[in-house]
């Protein structure tokens, strides 16, 4: 598939059908994400990959509060027909162990040197890269949040190590056919005209 097609045919996909994924393509989304940029190519992320039925499961108890999983809404009902769920994780640490580095040299590991929080940077940008190839592969894919009450039993559920930073997850799976497509059905895409500021905001 061209890149240009994958990227008008990227979008946020919430509800699978019952057919399995090829682990093969799994592992093109990963090979890919790890080619994602970072800061002093630190690669301070880890990728959580969950594609047995009980460890998605897992996931979902894990991460959704005992009252919504009682009642269920439309959104977590879709998401849950998942095959596989891919959770990115950054690493504050390594970002600051690596600009401490001789050829960096900053060797207080002040956070206030970092004008924003590039480890959470580059593992969004890790998973652009796995949301693009899916569709490459002809699936589909969503990133969403974990809620942050959800985070610490995810962590145990999983056994996700204290320095790293679940920044999210990705549902993937073939893509139902649903009239659902969630904020995008709603409100318009807003022009390059209206975001892009050329020499002067």
């Amino acid at each position: 598939m061209e890149f240009q097609e994958v990227v008008r045919r990227r979008r946020m996909v919430r509800q699978y059908t019952a057919d399995p994924v090829d682990p093969a393509a799994v592992d093109r989304m990963l090979r890919h994400a790890v080619r994602a940029p970072s800061a002093g190519f630190s690669q301070g992320w880890g990728f959580l990959v969950l594609d047995r039925p009980a460890d998605v499961a897992r996931f979902w108890d894990a991460t959704t509060p005992p009252a919504r999983a009682a009642r269920p809404d439309p959104w977590l009902r879709g998401m849950r027909t998942a095959p596989v769920v891919i959770v990115p994780t950054s690493s504050k640490e390594a970002y600051l162990a690596r600009y401490a580095e001789p050829d960096k040299g900053w060797t207080d590991r002040d956070e206030a040197r970092w004008p924003v929080p590039y480890w959470h940077v580059d593992a969004g940008m890790a998973a652009l890269l796995i949301l693009q190839t899916a569709v490459d592969e002809g699936l589909g894919a969503c990133f969403f949040g974990v809620p942050p009450d959800g985070v610490a039993p995810l962590r145990a559920a999983f056994g996700i190590p204290a320095d790293h930073t679940p920044v999210g997850a990705i549902t993937v799976g073939h893509p139902a056919r649903s009239p659902s497509r969630g904020s995008a059905a709603s409100r318009r895409r807003r022009p390059a005209a209206e975001v892009v500021h050329r020499g002067h905001w």
